[in-house]
């Protein structure tokens, strides 16, 4: 038998996934998030849970009987100095080197577009996009929540706190929205808002983005100013898609094939407004529904990147 195995880190899960010649899944295991920065421990972390999942995920399959194995680590790549560190600590678990490591990007892709060329657009807590054409990858996006991740759930989150500060002083007539936020947040005046967000939550990313539904919710009832913040972040995803599509070469009128992950598509508001924006891209944008999850996809890409090992 030949055995592929694929791990999808993300920041609140690892997903390890084990696949046969055809594809198709034979194990998984979930291990905690790989996620390494601001860690005391670090990487030390990161190759225990590779060890732990790769270990219960195999079972009585010893780790050299893999033909191939793919890791997709959160952040891969975005920090020069980690890269070479990352891409050797598979070996000592593996304790061989018939394997390859990546951005978390890449296993959405592989799982949503069936590692067939094409863009997928991620819209989690952060966005980002990226796309294969005949072997070559792009990404676009994924430039964090600072001055980047547009049409994100944090995004989304925080166009839905500039709407509802805009109500709160007469500057924008008040709608639904503005009461919805007062109670997801539990406050009652709305500049406690501001000590709940800041202070309570830190502002940390992901507590801030828990409000995106808020915004979505408010947006699939009529409102017109959540309607606005959703219309915007698919505006925002749809342009991602669009600078992935050129940076991978394709030409005006190109047909290009395009899927999307991540927990804001969850929103059917949020899908059928990105399906209009796609609609008005300079490119034939043909979007397709995600074949399978991210962790299928990095054992999918695992058994790609052997295939291309053996044609090369």
């Amino acid at each position: 038998m030949t055995w592929f195995l694929g791990m999808d880190g993300g920041g609140t899960k690892t997903e390890f996934v084990l696949a046969d010649a055809a594809g198709d899944v034979v194990a998984r295991n979930t291990q905690p998030s790989c996620y390494y920065f601001g860690r005391a421990d670090g990487l030390a972390q990161v190759e225990r849970i590779v060890a732990d999942g790769v270990g219960a995920v195999c079972g009585g399959l010893a780790p050299d009987d893999l033909e191939f194995a793919f890791f997709a680590f959160p952040g891969y790549g975005e920090v020069s100095g980690d890269v070479a560190a990352l891409d050797d600590l598979p070996s000592r678990v593996l304790g061989h080197r018939r394997y390859a490591c990546g951005n978390d990007m890449v296993s959405g892709w592989a799982g949503a577009l069936g590692t067939q060329d094409g863009v997928n657009v991620v819209a989690g807590t952060g966005s980002i996009a990226y796309g294969e054409r005949a072997g070559r990858g792009r990404r676009t996006g994924g430039w964090g929540e600072l001055f980047g991740d547009e049409g994100s759930a944090h995004w989304v989150a925080v166009e839905g706190l500039r709407a509802f500060s805009r109500m709160a002083d007469g500057r924008s007539p008040r709608t639904p929205l503005f009461d919805a936020v007062l109670s997801a947040v539990g406050v009652r005046h709305p500049h406690d808002v501001v000590g709940v967000v800041l202070d309570d939550w830190g502002g940390r990313r992901a507590e801030v983005a828990r409000l995106a539904p808020v915004v979505t919710d408010a947006a699939a009832a009529g409102d017109a100013a959540a309607g606005a913040v959703v219309d915007a972040a698919a505006a925002e995803l749809a342009d991602l898609v669009e600078g992935t599509a050129h940076a991978l070469g394709h030409a005006p009128h190109d047909r290009v094939r395009v899927s999307r992950t991540g927990g804001l598509f969850r929103a059917a508001v949020v899908r059928e407004s990105f399906a209009k924006a796609l609609s008005r891209s300079r490119y034939a944008l043909d979007l397709v529904e995600p074949r399978h999850d991210p962790g299928h996809g990095s054992a999918l890409y695992a058994r790609a990147l052997a295939s291309r090992r053996v044609t090369s």
